[in-house]
């Protein structure tokens, strides 16, 4: 239910761009409504372009690109304009309209962290869902390629080095509603889509496009489930799944899960990482290397690239946080995974498949764990593994293929 108190926003935002700005398009019409855009189409020039319509107008601006980063513009721009506007008489809901490059998921990263004038946006603006526009007639090919968003004059700054797969899967994941834009090119196509969407985004509704209404989309939106984000921000060390994904394959397409409490050997996982760049459509977990026993990482592939991160120190290293300052999600799952020695340090991966075997994936990333005697070495001898992840930082870093990674 949204607060009364605040303005309630919708995000939407998709690969399609003439499938968003036509949803967008009907909330402009909508009364009392102002919907914002901002534009990456002239980023490499070092603008953007943002435009404002509410109460039948449309106001447009040029901002200049700060510190050539699109999401330091976008943070300095968009939330006090967003702010500005939930507090302009009249105004009774907000439509934010994402460029195709955008995530929204880092979008509501920002509304919830970051402060405008000592309190966030928050105290104004209420995230009554976010939307995502796939096209059913590229959608299934953009997820599971590996063309950088470069390559198809795409980019959110010069040095962004993410890929159209990745960009993809997280807009849709992160749905709370679907739209449906385009049609398939024949029924396999739009099968497979749907076997694929089932997995990554199992509880987000779907409905069409044509003849959709913005009064039939917020109705959607608030009836969307329980499990619906509605904005909040993802934690990595949370739940993999959400919702209810079929567990049985469907043309071809099936959801793996890998779990284990013993540590990867850095240099067995590097080989392994091959079978998740061959007929996968996404991974995402965090894995327990030896040669670094106290700091989780965090892998995440999409299509053709793959993608490596530190997370931080498990809740059992010696630097950990404490309990109270990490998330109920996070601390409920260490506490059912705790193990006597090893404590929260696990193994646990989720991989959509489309064209490879769940068994060959299985059989890879087990044969990449320690062995038995490996184990009993300790950590003084897993300190001495070559690691050749040893390079990654704090960031998430996204590469076209492993070699990269």
């Amino acid at each position: 239910m949204i607060d009364q108190h605040r303005v309630p926003l919708v995000l939407i935002g998709g690969l399609p761009a003439h499938g968003t700005r036509h949803l967008a398009d009907r909330f402009a019409d909508e009364p009392n409504t102002a919907v914002v855009y901002h534009d990456l189409r002239d980023v490499a020039d070092g603008v953007v372009h943002r435009t404002v319509r509410v109460h039948g107008t449309a106001d447009t601006a040029i901002v200049r690109l700060d510190h050539g980063c699109v999401s330091c513009t976008l943070r300095h721009d968009l939330l006090p304009l967003l702010r500005r506007l939930a507090r302009t008489a009249g105004v009774d809901r907000l439509v934010c309209h994402l460029d195709r490059v955008l995530e929204p998921d880092r979008v509501c990263w920002e509304l919830h962290r970051t402060p405008v004038d000592g309190e966030t946006v928050l105290s104004d603006v209420e995230i009554a869902g976010v939307v995502t526009v796939l096209d059913a007639g590229t959608w299934l090919a953009d997820a599971t390629g590996d063309d950088l968003l470069a390559e198809r004059g795409w980019h959110g700054a010069g040095d962004d080095g993410r890929t159209v797969a990745q960009v993809a899967l997280s807009q849709v994941e992160f749905a709370d509603v679907l739209v449906l834009a385009g049609h398939a090119p024949d029924p396999w196509t739009a099968a497979r889509t749907g076997a694929v969407r089932a997995r990554v985004a199992p509880s987000a509704p779907l409905l069409d496009l044509p003849g959709l209404t913005g009064d039939a989309l917020l109705r959607t939106l608030a009836e969307a489930p329980r499990t619906a984000r509605r904005g909040a921000p993802v934690d990595p060390h949370g739940a993999l799944v959400r919702g209810e994904p079929p567990l049985d394959a469907d043309c071809g397409v099936e959801l793996t899960t890998f779990s284990a409490q013993r540590p990867f050997h850095p240099g067995r996982l590097y080989d392994a990482l091959d079978v998740l760049l061959d007929g996968v459509v996404r991974t995402r977990g965090r894995l327990w290397v030896a040669s670094r026993p106290d700091s989780a990482l965090w892998l995440e592939s999409a299509g053709g690239g793959l993608g490596l991160a530190v997370l931080g120190p498990w809740l059992d290293a010696p630097d950990s946080p404490d309990w109270d300052e990490v998330t109920d999600e996070r601390s409920a799952l260490a506490s059912l995974r705790w193990h006597p020695v090893w404590g929260d340090r696990a193994q646990e991966l989720v991989v959509v498949s489309h064209l490879a075997e769940p068994r060959e994936i299985r059989e890879a990333l087990s044969g990449a764990l320690l062995t038995d005697a490996e184990l009993a070495e300790g950590r003084e001898a897993w300190a001495a593994y070559p690691d050749p992840f040893a390079h990654h930082g704090e960031h998430p870093v996204t590469t076209t293929g492993k070699d990269n990674a």
